[in-house]
């Protein structure tokens, strides 16, 4: 006797959100508030661990926005600014917020993204989004209509398909689209993993600074300190994948601590530091994809592309990417002769933020760039448009390219005036994002 085919339950929608997290819990109220039947798949069931734990002056302008301002306020350790720590200078660098161009932007937060997660998917549920929480998008159909069918299976393993007029891929780092149509690939001018846990016993710094993001620069990378409430901090190391190959049989946890014992810096603020939860690993850091959209889809934030931490940009700019989307597919849905040209201008949107700031990424390591930021100069206001770029205003009418353009240049005289020196760190460069064996271990 054939064993019965399993039920699928059959339902339809305007737009289907694949993904929980900022992008998509920013697209979806977005777009139920202009009427349309919006559907949210998030695997996993909030709170729920993350990193990402830094926000930029930019973000709060969006919160106050989508209505959650205060909430993330509640949660939030009081960010003023950005500390760069180098092994080769005694002092260290500061970057306050309250000095960028636009002054009205002086400070983010450093937040636990389980609770800040699960603030905006509680949002977007107010705002009449169907959230359903532990289903796993698996499939996708692009239909002849114009239309998608959306298969996902819950926890305890009911399949349900949606048909949607627009899809929107805001799955992260499973890159849900970008896998399915082979079209995700390793950055070639950037290359990094990422190894963190949550540490208490932290020193921290006095006064309002206490809560800045710490910046530490060594051999092998760079570590982020991000002070959060409640004594918690988060702590990782991005480094190079020919570092990485050098755990061998160690754990993750002792790999880290052996990262920490090179940057003595960090360490001094360690002494008393305790891990309150597993240390985890993230390879690949750094991919793109060849499109960002389709006819009836979209894919944001890290679906789309992934970069490098550094500068704290990926909440920014996955949830800037839900507000872009939003507009897009609003056009798209009620204007189709429109929809060409919104699709257009979501494109040239989505890629302005990545491109703006993997210039510095892929910069930020090198000799000569770390002199600019330890030594910063405002000649023709460059530190204040510096400073707005590490404050996230890089969509608004704030008009500080020019000046962005001439911190640029000074930066490619200060190579031709040292050439021997921006030759070694060139070099140094490419070693170190050379790919290596994939079989990088992860886990302990």
């Amino acid at each position: 006797m054939e064993q019965q085919a399993r039920h699928v339950e059959s339902r339809q929608c305007d737009v289907l959100v694949i993904g929980g997290g900022p992008a998509g819990t920013t697209v979806a109220p977005m777009l139920a508030e202009k009427g349309y039947r919006v559907v949210l798949l998030e695997k996993a069931h909030h709170p729920r661990f993350h990193i990402g734990e830094s926000l930029l002056p930019a973000n709060l302008p969006l919160f106050d926005r989508m209505g959650i301002g205060e909430q993330v306020k509640a949660i939030g350790m009081l960010k003023p600014g950005a500390e760069f720590v180098s092994p080769n200078h005694e002092m260290s660098s500061v970057f306050n917020f309250a000095e960028a161009w636009d002054k009205s932007m002086p400070y983010a937060y450093q937040v636990k993204r389980d609770q800040f997660d699960e603030i905006l998917i509680r949002n977007a549920e107010k705002k009449g989004v169907e959230v359903y929480e532990g289903c796993k998008a698996k499939t996708v159909d692009f239909l002849p209509d114009n239309s998608a069918a959306v298969r996902a299976v819950h926890d305890d393993g009911r399949e349900m398909e949606w048909q949607a007029r627009f899809v929107v891929d805001a799955s992260g780092r499973d890159t849900f689209l970008a896998n399915r149509f082979q079209i995700k690939h390793r950055n070639p001018k950037h290359n990094s993993s990422a190894i963190y846990g949550h540490f208490t016993g932290v020193r921290r710094h006095e006064g309002q600074a206490e809560g800045n993001i710490t910046i530490f620069w060594f051999e092998h990378g760079w570590f982020w300190l991000i002070p959060m409430q409640n004594d918690i901090t988060s702590i990782g190391m991005v480094t190079w994948p020919y570092y990485m190959k050098t755990k061998g049989e160690r754990s993750l946890e002792q790999f880290l601590r052996d990262g920490f014992a090179q940057c003595s810096k960090l360490g001094m603020r360690l002494q008393d530091a305790k891990l309150i939860n597993e240390i985890e690993a993230t390879g690949n850091f750094s991919y793109v994809s060849d499109r960002n959209h389709g006819n009836n889809y979209v894919m944001l934030g890290d679906a789309y592309a992934f970069i490098d931490p550094v500068f704290s940009s990926g909440v920014l700019l996955a949830m800037n990417s839900g507000v872009i989307a939003a507009e897009a597919i609003d056009t798209c849905l009620k204007n189709p002769d429109r929809a060409p040209a919104a699709l257009k201008r979501f494109d040239r949107l989505m890629k302005h933020g990545p491109k703006e700031f993997s210039w510095f990424i892929y910069r930020v390591t090198n000799p000569i760039m770390r002199e600019f930021f330890m030594g910063p100069r405002n000649v023709l206001r460059a530190k204040e448009a510096v400073l707005s770029m590490l404050a996230g205003d890089i969509f608004g009418k704030t008009p500080i390219w020019p000046s962005i353009w001439a911190f640029k240049a000074l930066y490619y005289l200060a190579n031709i005036r040292h050439p021997k020196r921006a030759f070694m760190g060139w070099k140094q460069r490419q070693f170190n994002i050379r790919k290596v064996d994939d079989a990088v271990v992860y886990n302990a």
